[in-house]
């Protein structure tokens, strides 16, 4: 039977994720969007069979076998399943500022026009990854297909189905020696593969949370520990994150993230089929098929700030930070309540209005209705408002145009509303 182990890691394992983390962070992401990007959980969906008999291993020893991980050379299939129970499709958007595309025009093979896809439902995708310098990764659609490939200097971004092309070259001096540093990527902190979200998930791990080994699993025809995190705080939307990390090289194979609440897992990413060979090299060839709308990258730029640097369209600050917020600190009228999984951004609105309210003449009845219908009307000693919400993701709108946003309760929001007060 599988091995138990219920010892539970704090900061020391945290440091260890951080300084002894050899693997490059190979994929050139085409992302989850920042609200399932900012989200961690598990209940088992993809690939599993059977409990492999396996030699003992302590919490802190799997997490320093992720760490200490340096396969670069693989290929496979993955599955990522999105469930964030939004009451509307492509409601989404509205939590990623610029994901509408107003004021640029991206093109539908830009990578950041292909994030919220990916934050519902079923999507299978195909990777391939040979060191630093080359990667592939397409999302398979019924008749069509979208893929980033990474190699050397350049980025190429297609969709066969509006048959657009994207293309980014890497900074000026981007070599075989500073490749990892300097090749293009995507926003900070938005994952893609189960590599990805684990590392996110170890990032939170501390004295808030419970880290445990949780017996064995088969994934992808490969025999794997399973590492379970859990908050130790009560008030957090997140039940737990299971990791399935691959017994002989300690590459994360499966990443699932269920919500306090029980149900369907809220994130689930895992292989289906995974090779560590070396990927043919004609995987990450690519040249534009004849009559292709071809972007360059640099045409997506919005303007100059005030020193003169190019902005682009999304915001650093909003790629992909929940729980934890990590980031966000920092940013100009956010003001991060709490610590850990119950951590929760305070947001002042420009102008200090929330959403109208009936009989002020802003909206018609109708369009009130339906704003009240999304949300559940609440009070405190801050005053009201509405509460928004997904299965890990709530925010609470003030009357008086406030946001308090976490992967948080109903309730845990309204007290940090009435704390701030």
């Amino acid at each position: 039977m599988a091995p138990n182990d219920s010892a539970e890691t704090i900061g020391e394992a945290t440091g260890t994720v951080v300084g002894r983390r050899k693997a490059a962070r190979y994929i050139v992401p085409v992302a989850v969007a920042g609200v399932a990007a900012a989200t961690i959980g598990l209940v088992p969906a993809l690939a599993n069979a059977g409990d492999p008999d396996l030699p003992k291993i302590s919490a802190q020893e799997l997490i320093e076998k992720i760490a200490a991980s340096d396969e670069e050379q693989l290929s496979g299939t993955f599955k990522i399943s999105t469930d964030l129970g939004l009451p509307l499709d492509g409601l989404a958007g509205s939590f990623l500022p610029g994901a509408d595309g107003e004021g640029k025009d991206g093109g539908a093979a830009a990578p950041e026009d292909k994030l919220m896809e990916l934050t519902s439902g079923t999507h299978t995708l195909r990777v391939a990854v040979d060191g630093p310098e080359k990667q592939r990764l397409s999302i398979l659609g019924q008749a069509s297909e979208y893929s980033v490939v990474h190699n050397k200097g350049e980025v190429w971004a297609y969709d066969s189905e509006s048959d657009e092309v994207y293309h980014a070259e890497a900074p000026e001096g981007a070599g075989a020696s500073g490749a990892e540093k300097k090749a293009p990527k995507a926003p900070k902190g938005v994952p893609a593969t189960p590599k990805d979200f684990a590392e996110q998930a170890l990032a939170a791990v501390g004295d808030t949370t419970s880290v445990t080994v949780d017996g064995t699993a088969q994934v992808a025809g490969r025999d794997a520990y399973q590492l379970l995190i859990k908050p130790k705080q009560e008030g957090s939307t997140v039940g737990s994150i299971r990791i399935a990390v691959d017994a002989e090289n300690g590459v994360p194979l499966k990443f699932t993230l269920a919500a306090a609440a029980g149900g369907k897992a809220v994130v689930d990413a895992g292989f289906t089929k995974v090779d560590f060979a070396k990927p043919a090299a004609s995987s990450f060839d690519f040249t534009p098929p004849k009559g292709a709308k071809v972007t360059e990258a640099d045409e997506l730029e919005t303007g100059k700030d005030e020193h003169g640097k190019a902005q682009k369209a999304l915001p650093e600050q909003f790629s992909g930070q929940i729980p934890g917020l990590e980031g966000l600190e920092s940013a100009e009228g956010v003001n991060v309540i709490g610590e850990g999984w119950t951590s929760i951004a305070a947001i002042e609105i420009p102008g200090g209005k929330g959403l109208p309210t009936a009989g002020s003449g802003d909206v018609p009845a109708e369009a009130q209705g339906f704003l009240d219908a999304l949300g559940d009307k609440v009070t405190g000693k801050f005053g009201s408002g509405t509460v928004f919400k997904t299965r890990l993701v709530n925010a609470l709108l003030t009357d008086d145009g406030k946001v308090y946003v976490g992967a948080v309760t109903k309730d845990a929001l309204v007290r940090a509303a009435d704390g701030a007060k």
